[in-house]
């Protein structure tokens, strides 16, 4: 019997980072994703594309993505929040490019200093310079604080429909829903998924939620459960938005893929050694609270990755 494939995008070197007080140097960086590559993970969203002076923290995006792309079928995914950011990720041979645009109008402005309206447009204009380039490059809308705002509070579903759809008429290869700060439960997030499904149909596919109250891996089942096959996850639960106060942790890798494996689907991973590669976090950023649950407790005894469950 074959095993469903799902994917996890590895998020921690970009969402994981950003939000930290310190800077990893690029070796630790590249340790970093040399670990989880050996576990199996295969797409990882490796840094943001912005003015090193308002994130250190990626300021060698352009070396990690090289570095990255030295690894034998690494998909390389970036976050870029304007053109003059995308242009930079397009020339340093990014396979995806996220968008950031919100959900939240409040969110909007403190995050990327636009209104919605304005950074469609702004999609708009990266997704003719991708085709004008002749880049083979996916763009993907990411439609930040779709669940809600801790800034604005409650997001209308409507408002994010109505997004997505103009995300897609932009020209966005995919749209993806994110719950920024936390605050989706797994009925509102089948909800609102099978709204958008209904008008982007597979140009949804992915998902992206935080773990801040702790209904994350709940929130990734919702959608499973409705055809998405593919997740971002943070190794240790690392992430948050700098520019939404209270938003922490997104769902741990280990723990998302030790469910994904223990429920019969196949994210071709090595759960030990991605535990390994927890560990190696860990060393790599001392002091850091790391909120993986698998690491800690390890795997049960009974637990074999080749079994398919009916």
């Amino acid at each position: 019997m074959t095993k469903a494939p799902v994917t996890i995008v590895e998020v921690g070197l970009r969402d994981g980072l950003q939000i930290l007080d310190r800077v990893m140097p690029t070796a630790g960086k590249l340790r970093w994703l040399e670990a989880e590559h050996r576990a199996g993970v295969c797409r990882f969203e490796v840094a943001s594309f912005v003015p090193p002076k308002l994130l250190p923290q990626m300021a060698d995006a352009a070396e990690v993505v090289a570095g990255a792309r030295k690894l034998p079928g690494v998909i390389v995914h970036t976050l870029a929040p304007n053109l003059k950011g995308a242009t930079a990720a397009l020339n340093a041979g990014s396979d995806v490019i996220v968008l950031p645009l919100s959900a939240s109008e409040a969110h909007s402005r403190a995050n990327i200093r636009k209104t919605r309206e304005e950074s469609v447009e702004e999609l708009a204009r990266v997704c003719r310079a991708r085709d004008e380039g002749g880049h083979k490059t996916r763009i993907d809308a990411g439609i930040s604080t779709a669940f809600g705002c801790t800034i604005q509070g409650e997001v209308p579903e409507d408002e994010v429909v109505r997004l997505c759809e103009a995300c897609l008429e932009a020209g966005a290869d995919r749209v993806a829903l994110a719950d920024t700060v936390g605050y989706a439960d797994p009925a509102q997030v089948r909800r609102l998924y099978k709204r958008v499904k209904d008008i982007a149909g597979d140009r949804l596919q992915s998902a992206h939620f935080h773990d801040t109250r702790g209904l994350g891996l709940a929130n990734c089942l919702a959608v499973l459960d409705i055809g998405i096959r593919e997740f971002d996850a943070s190794l240790g639960g690392l992430g948050g938005c700098p520019h939404a106060p209270g938003a922490s942790g997104n769902v741990a890798t280990e723990d998302l893929a030790f469910m994904l494996e223990a429920m019969g689907f196949d994210t071709g991973i090595d759960l030990d050694a991605l535990i390994e590669a927890q560990r190696l976090l860990a060393t790599l950023l001392p002091g850091q609270t790391l909120h993986g649950k698998i690491a800690a407790a390890g795997l049960p005894k009974h637990f074999h990755r080749s079994t398919v469950h009916a």
